[in-house]
């Protein structure tokens, strides 16, 4: 069996490859490459033209991308930062400060980079659906005849056969036969539900051991796994329009920039001023205006915070992300695979008819021992895990829908489903309560005991949900596609006061949506191809990756790589700090930038002085974002609340 991160190294390998297909990925990384020379030649002290020769290779790679979308911005007669930043970059040259005007490009080129590179990360993320669904489905004709059709071509009315480990083509109703089916991928339930006469399936879910026949209910491109890709690609489309601050206020202060240093060129000439002065004074009051210290303001934080979160095992895809972290109020929690640990385990044993809890364990991991079902995986687990020695069993025989029947030293064992009685009905009624699955174990017709098996809690889940309680205004909800009894019975463990139960993927998108119509910003936390669209339409949604679906880790804009619960709590904390070093940072950068324009506007800057101040200012803010990188940034969840809102940054 290949390691679980064996695959996912190859993904993210292949994740890279498909990034440097990108054209912008592609001239951001020269751009960076020869700013990177550059800056070497110029710091050993290399003749200018070389590195003047660098820095301009510099611009032409990495600005003729913001030129060209600042001129077709401009035809559409609007005006950008972009095209803003690329004429302050090139005023920087003019007056020698060559370095400034490209890191300006650099920064620019890399926020394309990016920007492209999550458009592909959605469209991507879109695809995986195609390996769900199977391509072709097994078709009953009206004289019992079956003949393979491509899934596209069924009707609503059609009939299917679906053989044991095929996955259903199309969503319907079984008309005959029994089986359990794997419907994971749809409603996060952690273990197999058994599917009868009249009961409702789902296309791309796994069918088990039995054979179920179907009636297509829903055309092929209607069901509810093809509504999660359109889903996912309306949610992205959505949130693809979310921009840091400082983007959401660069046209006007763009237009402001223009329009104020063509007043300060024209205006002096009417008063018979020197063209030659004017100019420099014009050139003097762009550099000291233009954004460098702003965009340096917001940047360096964010970007040292998501290099510091990385280095926990977190990922945050972009600096809008990471900002937005901060921003969340509220956090919603799926249950299988995120609160727990999406594997089914036996979490309690009780006994009858004087039988020991070990031998009732005993002989019904004994009987499970062929099963390849999760039910008895995970009882043979529990019985390995608690030293029992286990019989061989003979006449082994699988009842679909009801469990399985062996003979264990002789005696007849059947572990499955209750079928009613008197003796175990009270037990099985005990352990349902708890929202557990209960399973017999009958010996030679006898009721001998009963099996509580539960999906098991993280053990760090009751800490991270205290944890973001704290944090966030908001009370934590949790969002599952599991029976609401064993939402509530995991809830009250992991101290979740709100629950909606029984949720399909749409459910969950409308439920993100209402409380976002109640004004939240929410952050959700889920693992499977069932949470993929709430993920993408959440304000922030974050992914667990150790046992996630590929489709949730696209989807998502935070992915805990080492899918530690507690890394929740821990990367909103830092975004929260790193927000606050960009509200100081822009405090500093508005401050100085606004004495420098002052002082240009009422009186003369000398140019070298005003280069100082922006340059100083630049420097600044950039110090001070990289903060963010020490250890001592990162702290764990479990704090007080006033510790974490109010320790010093």
């Amino acid at each position: 069996m290949q390691p679980r991160w064996s695959g996912r190294t190859e993904r993210r390998w292949a994740a890279l490859a498909a990034a440097g297909s990108l054209p912008e990925v592609r001239w951001a990384a020269l751009a960076s490459a020869l700013f990177a020379a550059g800056g070497l030649a110029h710091l050993v002290g290399a003749p200018a033209p070389l590195y003047w020769a660098l820095y301009l290779a510099c611009y032409a790679a990495g600005g003729w991308g913001p030129a060209l979308a600042g001129l077709q911005a401009l035809r559409e007669r609007t005006l950008d930062v972009d095209l803003l930043m690329v004429v302050a970059a090139i005023g920087a040259a003019a007056i020698g400060q060559i370095f400034d005007g490209a890191l300006l490009i650099v920064i620019f080129a890399s926020s394309g980079a990016l920007e492209a590179f999550a458009t592909r990360r959605t469209a991507d993320a879109v695809r995986v659906l195609s390996r769900l669904a199977p391509e072709q489905a097994t078709l009953v004709g009206p004289a019992g005849d079956e003949r393979l059709v491509p899934v596209t071509g069924l009707s609503v009315g059609d009939l299917v056969i679906v053989r044991p480990g095929e996955r259903l083509p199309a969503d319907g109703v079984v008309v005959d036969g029994a089986s359990d089916v794997d419907q994971a991928s749809i409603t996060g339930e952690p273990l197999p539900v058994d599917k009868r006469h009249g009961d409702e399936v789902f296309a791309s879910t796994a069918n088990g051991t039995g054979v179920l026949v179907v009636r297509v209910g829903r055309d092929p491109r209607e069901s509810v796994v093809a509504r999660i890709g359109v889903l996912v690609e309306e949610a992205s489309a959505t949130k693809a329009k979310t921009q840091l601050f400082i983007e959401r206020v660069e046209q006007r202060y763009s237009v402001g920039v223009v329009v104020a240093t063509l007043l300060v060129f024209t205006v002096p000439l009417l008063f018979g001023s020197a063209v030659d002065d004017a100019l420099l004074r014009a050139m003097t009051f762009m550099i000291v205006a233009s954004p460098c210290a702003i965009v340096l303001a917001t940047m360096p934080p964010l970007l040292s915070a998501i290099a510091n979160a990385g280095r926990h095992g977190v990922l945050v895809r972009s600096a809008v992300a990471m900002e937005q972290l901060g921003s969340a109020d509220l956090a919603a929690f799926d249950k299988t695979g995120t609160l727990t640990d999406g594997d089914p385990a036996v979490v309690e044993v009780r006994s009858l008819g004087g039988t020991s809890v070990e031998e009732v364990l005993r002989l019904a991991a004994s009987a499970e021992a062929a099963s390849e079902h999760p039910i008895g995986r995970a009882i043979v687990r529990a019985a390995g895990e608690r030293g029992l020695s286990l019989s061989t069993a003979t006449a082994f025989r699988a009842e679909i829908g009801s469990g399985v029947v062996a003979t264990v030293g002789g005696r007849a064992v059947r572990v499955g489903a209750p079928t009613g009685g008197a003796e175990s009905d009270a037990l099985v009624d005990a352990v349902r309560a708890q929202g557990r699955t209960a399973v017999v174990v009958t010996v030679a017709g006898e009721p001998a005991g009963v099996l509580g098996l539960a999906d098991r809690v993280r053990p760090e889940a009751r800490d991270a949900v205290d944890a973001l309680r704290r944090l966030l205004p908001g009370e934590p909800v949790l969002l599952t596609g599991d029976n609401r009894q064993a939402a509530w019975a995991l809830a009250e463990q992991v101290g979740v006061r709100k629950v909606r139960a029984g949720l399909l993927p749409q459910d969950k998108v409308d439920a993100v949506r209402r409380l976002q119509a109640d004004g939240h910003r929410v952050l959700l936390v889920g693992d499977g191809v069932n949470d993929a669209p709430a993920l993408a339409g959440a304000d922030v949604g974050v992914a667990m990756g150790g046992i996630g679906s590929d489709l949730a880790l696209d989807s998502a804009d935070v992915i805990v790589v080492r899918d530690d619960l507690s890394a929740v709590p821990a990367v909103v904390a830092l975004s929260r700090r790193a927000r606050r070093v960009v509200v100081q940072n822009l405090a500093i950068a508005g401050t100085l930038i606004g004495v420098l324009v002052l002082w240009g506007l009422v009186g003369t800057l000398p140019l070298p002085l005003g280069v100082a101040g922006h340059e100083g200012s630049t420097i600044l803010v950039a110090l001070n974002g990289l903060r963010l990188l020490r250890e001592s940034a990162w702290r764990a969840p479990g704090r007080p609340a006033e510790e974490n809102e109010n320790h010093s940054d």
